[in-house]
């Protein structure tokens, strides 16, 4: 008889977002005259730039035509994409090289899929509240999981612990909290994890939201930081590729590890060995509407969809301050995260909404332990829907 996997016995039924949708649309079925309006889960609102979808047509024409058709690509990507990324990292002051970096259909797949590098004898460090997906991850490989806790009195960015860890989990700007970590403690963990062989996992799928110059958009922005970080990063909302799925992980060649057999293993060509076998590359059309986000023209029409989302953000955080309610994010970040207000539980607040605004956002306590008692807002709806939530809000609360 088969042996199933029992460490999903460990793990919650659904995942936050599915019971989210449930809840949802058991309302919807009850209530059919109302208007729902969402603002919990992250996805973009915006469509793709004119940039990008007249590369995706020119793809469509190529692919149609015997001369210009392709069939399998490299599972890594095209050179084509990868040199755009490349020199879009260089105007952050970073250098890396063509095969330190690997086109995927997206961060939460190369999140999920980094730690077959890894043993599961490895202990992980993952700060509390957190992106479910890192957790979920390492429950179903049977991985020892230490919580760091992240809160109003650390600002929600937490620092590295006395005791070592071997994988730790970083995101900046960070889903859920919208925090930011600046330089100076970022360097602390680059340090962190240097002094204890470990590696960081950087989450950087929203780091095109940041627009102040003193913040680092990337890790190896921090000295130190090629010999423990691996880097992963997003077009959708970058670009509003949700629907489209692509996205890059940088793994530098300098992280290299002993192993209890003898030889050394590079994580890069690990990687790049795991992304062989299991992979087969993402598409070439979206990859040439990928290489177009970072054309002259492509980088400003993104820039004014993210100016757009900005603005949504800013107009919660402005309801926010005038029901005196304590919150973090939505400045270099899309997500706004909340205290309940009266003292209410997470779900308790979803529920209040739903119920007497129908208005939908995210309940704290699904990203972890420490997300008790708080609730996340995301700013990539339209902007007429968040005026109209917010003061739907204001009239709630108020």
């Amino acid at each position: 008889m088969v042996s199933v996997n029992e460490n999903y016995l460990d793990m919650k039924e659904s995942y936050l977002f599915s019971e989210i949708a449930k809840r949802v649309a058991a309302f919807a079925a009850g209530h059919p005259e109302k208007r729902i309006l969402k603002l919990g889960i992250g996805d973009v609102t915006l469509p793709l730039v004119p940039k990008v979808t007249e590369a995706l047509h020119q793809a469509v024409d190529e692919m149609g035509a015997q001369a210009t058709f392709r069939g399998y690509g490299p599972e890594q990507g095209y050179d084509f994409l990868k040199e755009a990324i490349g020199n879009y990292y260089k105007k952050t002051g970073v250098s890396l090289e063509l095969d330190e970096i690997f086109v995927s259909d997206g961060a939460k797949s190369d999140l999920g899929n980094i730690t077959d590098l890894f043993s599961v004898n490895n202990t992980v460090l993952i700060p509390d509240p957190v992106y479910p997906v890192y957790v979920d991850t390492n429950i179903m490989n049977n991985r020892k999981i230490v919580f760091l806790s992240a809160n109003a009195q650390n600002d929600f960015l937490p620092l590295p612990p006395a005791e070592p860890a071997d994988i730790i989990y970083l995101c900046s700007p960070n889903n859920p909290t919208g925090a930011v970590y600046p330089k100076e403690l970022l360097q602390k963990w680059v340090d962190y994890a240097n002094h204890n062989r470990a590696i960081i996992l950087f989450d950087a799928a929203y780091e095109c939201f940041i627009q102040s110059p003193d913040l680092p958009r990337s890790i190896y922005q921090i000295e130190g930081a090629k010999t423990c970080a691996i880097e992963f990063c997003s077009f959708s909302k970058t670009a509003g590729f949700t629907g489209t799925r692509c996205g890059y992980t940088v793994v530098p060649k300098a992280l290299v590890y002993k192993t209890l057999r003898g030889p050394e293993l590079s994580l890069n060509k690990m990687w790049l060995r795991r992304q062989t076998t299991k992979f087969n590359g993402v598409p070439y059309l979206v990859q040439k509407g990928a290489a177009a986000v970072f054309t002259e023209e492509g980088q400003k029409q993104i820039k004014e969809s993210i100016a757009y989302y900005a603005q949504n953000a800013k107009i919660i955080a402005q309801t926010l301050d005038e029901l005196g309610i304590y919150y973090i994010g939505g400045i270099n970040s899309p997500y706004i995260w909340l205290r309940c207000p009266n003292r209410m539980k997470s779900w308790e607040f979803f529920d209040y909404l739903l119920n007497n605004i129908s208005v939908v956002g995210t309940p704290g306590a699904g990203f972890g332990a420490n997300g008790e008692g708080f609730f996340r807002l995301t700013a990539f709806g339209n902007k007429e829907n968040t005026i109209e939530a917010m003061q739907l809000i204001k009239n709630l609360l108020a």
